[in-house]
């Protein structure tokens, strides 16, 4: 979604505030979103909101805590609702993909292109008002096909029934660096593809456009039509940026994650 239509419809949605920055940047996405957000956004808690009783980061959780979370937020079923971020790793992307596996409509849930920087710099209203939320009474439908685990990751090595592609830098993929969390192994997934997440990101973090997107798919000799793509990365964060990337180019797909990522896959 762009800023202009967000500006126009800005009493008719839910906007969610889904900022969240890597711990080296020591940098606090809430903090921020008290500084300054869109009128009317919700913050949400990535970290917070993500399952509590495991040693991995951002994991799903279960279907009952995610209707306390979404219930809190004042949202319902039938809401449109446009989820923006202030950070580096297009974390708007990762809630986008929470909604849709817990049985969103698709059509209703939208990440706002280039985020609260593109908004501010284009010089559109921000306020430090926090937004009067009445609590909902959210149920979802969990769709468990959008999520792989490593058991399924490790059947497909050799089956190839989905072809699995990596969003973090082609360095860390290749094993020529340390990755950033201890206790991690260098590498990749066997038989996975790279596609850093910013080659679909333009310098303002806006998305770049379709005929671009389907050229940087097609070099990893990805057919743009097939729906059985399952994107990875480090914690499942920016798996997601490129499963928004892969459904604008292909509107059948849809958005699937190895949720463990390389925080899980890559443990020594």
């Amino acid at each position: 979604i762009e800023t202009d239509w967000l500006e126009k419809n800005l009493s008719n949605i839910k906007i969610i505030d889904c900022s969240w920055h890597m711990p080296q940047t020591k940098r606090d996405g809430f903090n921020e979103y008290k500084i300054q957000h869109i009128p009317g956004a919700i913050f949400f808690d990535l970290d917070f909101n993500s399952k509590k009783d495991t040693e991995l980061p951002h994991m799903l959780v279960d279907i009952n805590s995610w209707e306390k979370i979404v219930s809190k937020m004042g949202i319902k079923m039938d809401d449109k609702i446009v989820v923006y971020d202030n950070s580096d790793v297009a974390s708007a992307c990762r809630c986008w993909f929470n909604f849709i596996y817990f049985g969103h409509d698709p059509n209703l849930i939208h990440v706002l292109n280039g985020g609260i920087k593109k908004w501010i710099a284009e010089n559109k209203k921000v306020t430090t008002n926090l937004p009067d939320i009445k609590i909902s009474n959210y149920k979802c439908i969990e769709k468990k096909q959008l999520v792989k685990n490593k058991n399924l990751i490790d059947q497909n090595i050799e089956v190839q029934e989905f072809r699995v592609v990596d969003a973090r830098s082609k360095d860390r993929f290749d094993g020529k660096v340390l990755e950033p969390r201890k206790g991690l192994r260098s590498g990749c997934i066997k038989n996975s593809f790279c596609i850093p997440y910013n080659y679909c990101l333009n310098e303002d973090k806006t998305f770049k456009d379709k005929n671009e997107l389907q050229k940087i798919f097609q070099s990893c000799s990805i057919d743009i039509h097939k729906k059985n793509i399952v994107f990875t990365c480090g914690s499942g964060v920016t798996a997601c940026v490129l499963a928004l990337a892969y459904s604008i180019i292909n509107d059948k797909y849809q958005p699937c994650i190895y949720d463990g990522s390389w925080a899980e896959y890559g443990m020594i």
